[in-house]
């Protein structure tokens, strides 16, 4: 588990509300039951990160990267589960849907974990003060998504982060500088309300402003669903359909970034559970190869029986 262990299950909660607030996904790990001598108690409680980081505690060595490895899992997946690990003889009758993994821990002991993956929703900031603008913040409301109707002369670049779904509906009245805000702030998705003729103009305007293509193109202009000719309430109704029509592609593109952000893995040739390839994993190096574990003490077996197996064969250590 990380160094920063939370004192308790109710400061892990404290810490999952803050990064509720703070817009970011995660999964909440809680004990629901243990037996033998397990180190994880009922009620024990962790959070572990899209990155695989996790803060809290609900078990040692041999149960933290099957956690790991699940709750990811579960978050990409979006799904609930429960998760049984320890000896097998421990499982008995489990649940439907129960995920049951046997883990070799010294311990001997077997817990039974609910894993709870944490999704916010969208965070939508439509800039601009027309019918339409008003609309479609009372729709995505409607939603339970979190909204923000900001009036074009009081946006700025502060407003926005890099999982904000802005929609500029300032129609004529400062969009240039709205965008062009709006770009510096790197947000998930820009789309600006434009008839055609309007959105050449402004992608002509940026691209003298030395915008580069690349943002050229990340910009949806004119946004929203093709209806034809229709209201602005009807507008708003086109452009929150393409939105929900757009979460699956953010998502992924999502999901690609974090993948390259987490630990490679590798298997513990003792125990066989999956593991991190890096220094958390106890690395060991062998002719030439490096192995990685669980815990010391499958490090030490394994270190054990290759030095056997060197003399055995005449091998010089």
């Amino acid at each position: 588990m990380s160094n920063e262990l939370l004192a308790d299950g109710w400061g892990v909660l404290e810490r999952a509300v803050e990064l509720r607030r703070q817009g970011k996904e995660f999964v909440l790990a809680t004990v629901v039951w243990r037996e033998g001598p397990s180190s994880g108690q009922h009620g024990s409680r962790a959070i572990v990160t899209p990155s695989g980081e996790t803060f809290g505690w609900i078990g040692g060595a041999c149960a933290e990267p099957v956690l790991i490895r699940e709750a990811l899992q579960a978050l990409e997946e979006r799904e609930s589960h429960l998760l049984a690990i320890g000896s097998a003889e421990h499982f008995g009758d489990l649940p439907n849907g129960t995920t049951a993994i046997a883990i070799a821990c010294q311990s001997d002991g077997a817990m039974q974990i609910f894993i709870e993956p944490i999704i916010p929703v969208p965070e939508l900031v439509v800039v601009g003060r027309s019918p339409m603008a008003r609309t479609l913040c009372q729709l995505a409301g409607d939603l339970d998504w979190n909204t923000h109707l900001i009036d074009g002369p009081e946006f700025s670049t502060e407003a926005i982060s890099s999982r904000s779904l802005v929609v500029i509906a300032t129609q004529g009245h400062g969009d240039e500088d709205v965008i062009e805000s709006a770009l510096a702030g790197t947000p998930a998705y820009l789309g600006v309300v434009a008839s055609s003729q309007r959105s050449e103009a402004l992608r002509g305007y940026l691209a003298d402003r030395n915008i580069s293509q690349y943002l050229l193109d990340s910009i949806r202009m004119p946004v929203g669903l093709d209806l034809g000719k229709t209201t602005h309430r009807e507008v708003a109704v086109a452009v929150l359909a393409e939105l929900v029509k757009m979460r699956p592609l953010l998502k992924s593109a999502r999901d690609r970034e974090l993948l390259n952000e987490r630990t490679a893995e590798a298997v513990d040739p003792v125990c066989g559970m999956t593991v991190n390839a890096d220094r958390s994993g106890h690395p060991l190096k062998v002719d030439g190869e490096t192995y990685y574990f669980c815990c010391l003490g499958c490090r030490s077996q394994y270190e054990n029986e290759a030095v056997t197996t060197d003399f055995a064969g005449g091998a010089t250590c």
